[in-house]
């Protein structure tokens, strides 16, 4: 993974969502938005940093399994690195996968957010928090008895878009998208550039300017 002294995730932070799937069609990379269900908690939590991948499955195990399953789910937990986002993916309809004590240590160790193509509860704790959280479900079932953690550090495919670990993932209201990390600096860059085109842009409505002169004035609309 990338070195956490850089400063990619924080520029990324900046940038929304929309604006770096216009620089990904632009650059061949049309299929890297997670899918729609996946939504943040709250209108206003966005995310960006590093992908910290996971995955697990359902699971109905003896009495004797439930330590074992959460000895695993804490562990890995205490895995995931600063700068990072969880990204997991559950394969599972019925569980919750997060919760309010996982955000509080989340947050304590300074991880920048989760993506959990799952479920969590404790959803409005979570919200006072403001730590952010998308999820693509909610349930208060624990996941213990019922689900358990595969592994951690694997590629993993949510629907259909492929997360390694050390990829920039970016979330805000519209959803969330994978900017692989052979091309993040590139997408960076010509995402900062866009943005600023179309701040002029938005000016040059603002003052009356049809959308058709704008875009014949600047390349963007």
């Amino acid at each position: 993974m990338a070195s956490r002294s850089d400063n990619l995730p924080h520029r990324f932070a900046r940038i929304y969502t929309a604006a770096i799937t216009d620089v990904m069609d632009g650059l061949g990379l049309p299929r890297q938005t997670l899918p729609w269900a996946i939504r943040p908690l709250t209108a206003d939590m966005r995310l960006a940093g590093y992908a910290f991948t996971a995955r697990g499955r359902p699971y109905r195990g003896t009495a004797r399994d439930r330590d074992a399953t959460l000895r695993l789910f804490l562990k890995m937990l205490g895995a995931v690195p600063a700068g990072s986002v969880l990204v997991l993916a559950a394969s599972d309809n019925v569980a919750a996968h997060f919760g309010e004590l996982s955000a509080a240590w989340f947050r304590s160790r300074r991880v920048r957010g989760a993506v959990i193509d799952g479920s969590t509860r404790d959803a409005a704790s979570i919200a006072r928090l403001r730590f952010p959280t998308f999820v693509r479900y909610r349930t208060p079932q624990d996941s213990v008895g019922r689900w358990r953690v595969r592994d951690w550090g694997q590629p993993v495919t949510i629907g259909g878009v492929r997360v390694a670990l050390g990829d920039v993932v970016v979330g805000d209201w519209d959803g969330v998208v994978v900017v692989p990390r052979r091309v993040a600096h590139e997408v960076l860059v010509r995402c900062e550039k866009l943005v600023g085109t179309e701040n002029r842009v938005r000016a040059a409505v603002r003052r009356g300017m049809t959308p058709l002169d704008a875009y014949e004035k600047f390349g963007s609309f």
